[in-house]
């Protein structure tokens, strides 16, 4: 399976807000960081939950810059989140790295390391 190309999309359709685009890669019981409120959020009517909250109050962009595939199977993504105000001020400007596992070729787990 070709996940990198697979994670440029899932990207891509974030930074689109295409919701249902992004949860079609996503294994129905999806564990993904709520990285903006804490904890973990699972299933997809929890991750789409988030992301609508999320979206009213910030902008956020994430962008892939390298991929590195674990012996585990895990690949983890350098990425550049900018996070801007609803009103387009950047409120923060990081590199995280994104880890993710797969079970039958979508997204099972998603975690931040900072």
């Amino acid at each position: 399976m070709d996940y990198q190309t697979l994670l440029r999309q899932l990207y891509q359709d974030f930074n689109a807000r295409q919701i249902d685009a992004v949860l079609a890669h996503m294994h129905t019981d999806v564990s993904w960081p709520n990285g903006w409120e804490g904890g973990y959020v699972s299933g997809h009517e929890e991750v789409r939950a988030y992301w609508l909250r999320q979206w009213q109050q910030i902008d956020p962009m994430v962008e892939p810059i390298s991929f590195d595939e674990k012996p585990d199977g895990r690949i983890a993504i350098k990425v550049r989140q900018i996070i801007k105000s609803v009103e387009g001020e950047i409120l923060s400007d990081t590199l995280l790295f994104h880890v993710y596992t797969f079970k039958n070729g979508k997204v099972r787990t998603m975690a931040i390391e900072h």
